[in-house]
């Protein structure tokens, strides 16, 4: 069978443009070359992948059982052309990083200077977007790393390591009474009929389900936002420890107390990569440094930490 990576490829793209023509002008080629590629595919597979009797062609239920494969099929070989080409990359000539606003403290900035005495004429730019976002880019190819919190769910095209961990406190404003609330310490489940102000991705349309607690959700897209609605009492929020606690020793905000738990949740830090593009030589020893920063703070990885 003459299945090979351009067929794949080719099949992917007419099911993501959704017509051979669309494909074609995506891939360069002419929609007849599409369309000979498809039917050739067609009979390696011995099954048929689109219905051309309409106007534009429609993936049959055949293909759309082989779609799941056939992009980790695709996902694979990005990942082995980047690492050949990772054994012969040198010094790139800038290190990009995503680092998610919560994480200003995360343990980046020694190795990032350990990396810049080793390499003078590397140039470094760092940008701070929520977690969504970071990970977007990442994965478009804008930025090269990202610091980001452990994921929900894994993702075969990231590569990682786990470098620190952050603690989450649950906090309002100083002096907020939830209504109805006589007693200053809350349950647990009373967030759920209080409003949550949440960052998220600036699309607001992803959420990790383990940073939700309330019926209620308002998003923002940086820290700054979270922290004004927050302190005009319009909701309350999850947020690292280093952040709120200054605010909270200036009596500016309150650490929420609960009856029947503890407010605290904990979160492991990663570097992250894409498995499906080269990493430079700077990007790798980055990766390394962090690596062995601070191997003390962090454990085994969680995939659900406790509620705070």
């Amino acid at each position: 069978m003459a299945l090979s990576s351009e067929s794949v490829n080719v099949f992917l793209t007419v099911l993501d443009r959704g017509s051979f023509s669309a494909a074609a002008r995506a891939l360069g080629r002419v929609p007849s070359a599409v369309s000979m590629t498809i039917s050739q595919l067609e009979t390696d597979l011995g099954v048929a992948l689109f219905d051309r009797s309409g106007r534009e062609p429609q993936p049959t239920d055949a293909a759309r059982a082989l779609e799941p494969r056939a992009r980790h099929i695709a996902s694979q070989l990005r990942q082995m052309e980047a690492d050949a080409l990772s054994l012969h990359h040198g010094l790139e000539r800038r290190l990009t990083i995503a680092v998610v606003p919560e994480l200003v403290s995360a343990p980046w900035t020694d190795p990032l200077a350990v990396l810049a005495g080793e390499f003078p004429s590397l140039e470094v730019d760092v940008t701070s977007a929520p977690q969504r976002d970071a990970l977007r880019l990442l994965h478009e190819g804008e930025v090269d790393l990202a610091i980001a919190f452990q994921r929900e769910h894994l993702d075969e095209r990231e590569g990682f390591e786990v470098v620190d961990s952050d603690t989450m406190v649950a906090v309002v404003a100083a002096g907020f009474r939830p209504p109805g609330q006589r007693r200053r310490r809350l349950r647990l489940e009373d967030l759920l009929d209080l409003r949550q102000i949440v960052m998220t991705g600036r699309s607001g349309t992803h959420v990790d389900s383990r940073l939700i607690f309330s019926r209620s959700v308002w998003h923002t897209d940086n820290p700054s936002a979270t922290l004004r609605l927050v302190q005009a009492g319009l909701g309350w929020a999850l947020l690292p420890r280093a952040l709120a606690q200054p605010l909270i020793e200036a009596g500016e905000l309150f650490a929420i107390e609960f009856d029947n738990t503890g407010n605290q949740l904990h979160l492991l830090v990663d570097i992250v990569w894409s498995r499906e593009r080269p990493l430079g030589l700077a990007a790798r020893r980055l990766i390394e440094l962090m690596k062995h920063a601070d191997r003390g703070n962090v454990g085994g990885r969680t995939t659900r930490p406790s509620p705070p």
